[in-house]
């Protein structure tokens, strides 16, 4: 059983004014399109922001909609708030900025943490993606004297987990196309990636 989330919250999480996570991708809004294939593994689906009320309209009512316990803290802090709250104990955490994520890739990460991981990511070109992971509910207990530290970024919780990998080369032996981590930083990618939609 695996639950899913969408970190939705901060100012980061907006691009030239507008909220990505309601950017239009593939006819629907970003953040639709990412539960949707969440959906597809997760009986558990969950969206963390720091204001529920743009997102009500949007999302199912299944989906549950919470704010971070720390606020202003960043990923760390919206991570936080949902491995407490998760009911399963093995958790999937994309950011809403990432318009390819796969279930497969998902599956697969999973597959990994059962060799006895707190968290699984991929690694493209070398570098770690913590945003995709699956992590074991337990990593909260980490993040709290991390916060306490001033750390908001996901890539400080990695030092403190047993932590499983999958590179570049078991994505392509399994046929896992290498943009499921890509994220929208800019408008240019924005451009690009409904480009790659299209085609």
């Amino acid at each position: 059983m695996l639950s899913g989330v969408v970190l939705a919250g901060g100012a980061n999480r907006q691009l030239n004014g507008e909220m990505k996570a309601l950017l239009p991708f593939g006819g629907q809004p970003m953040i639709a399109r990412q539960l949707d294939r969440m959906r597809e593994i997760c009986d558990e689906l969950i969206v963390v922001t720091h204001d529920p009320t743009p997102f009500l309209n949007i999302v199912n009512r299944s989906v549950r909609i919470i704010t971070d316990f720390y606020v202003g803290q960043g990923p760390l802090g919206g991570m936080h708030a949902a491995l407490s709250l998760a009911k399963h104990d093995s958790v999937w955490v994309v950011g809403c900025d990432m318009p390819f994520i796969s279930s497969k890739a998902a599956e697969l990460l999973l597959g990994r943490k059962r060799d006895g991981y707190e968290a699984v990511v991929p690694v493209i070109a070398g570098k770690r993606y913590p945003l995709h992971g699956i992590y074991d509910r337990t990593c909260a207990t980490y993040i709290v004297p991390l916060l306490g530290q001033g750390e908001t970024q996901l890539s400080a919780l990695l030092k403190h987990v047993s932590l499983g990998e999958r590179d570049d080369s078991y994505w392509n032996k399994n046929g896992v196309d290498l943009n499921f981590v890509a994220s929208i930083k800019k408008m240019d990618d924005y451009e690009v990636m409904q480009r790659l939609e299209v085609n």
